[in-house]
């Protein structure tokens, strides 16, 4: 199973947008889930100048991916954008969040929201994470 790690990077340091992608790349990847990271394509401080290629690379990897994990602990335009077009796809989508009250938008556009990043990812290599919402 191929995994997206979607989340905010723009604006983010490198510990906000590498810490937890790291921990799930190597937690997903023991369980034989390959994953796609965009921080593969680090674009941060060149934002203005390859829209087209960030934008574009996102949603090739979205297409060919079989679940997208969403950190949505912070705000993000395009984390917010990537979760509908996944959505609208078909795309299985399990998100975590440390915030008490949890939006009626990611609650809807989600198949599962956890607590917490270990428990998204138990809930992906588990398969439980299907309609816990």
């Amino acid at each position: 199973m191929k995994v997206y790690l979607a989340g905010a990077i723009n604006g983010k340091s490198d510990a906000e947008c590498k810490g937890w992608r790291s921990v799930a790349a190597t937690a997903l990847g023991l369980a034989g889930h390959a994953v796609l990271d965009p921080m593969a394509r680090d674009y941060r401080g060149s934002e203005d100048d390859n829209v087209d290629d960030i934008v574009q690379g996102d949603l090739d990897d979205i297409d060919v991916c079989d679940v997208v994990l969403v950190n949505a602990c912070s705000p993000s335009w395009g984390t917010a954008m990537e979760l509908v077009y996944a959505k609208q796809y078909g795309k299985q989508i399990v998100a975590f969040s440390d915030a008490p009250r949890i939006s009626p938008w990611l609650r809807h556009h989600t198949d599962a929201v956890f607590s917490d990043l270990p428990l998204a990812i138990d809930g992906i290599v588990s398969g439980s994470s299907i309609g816990m919402r």
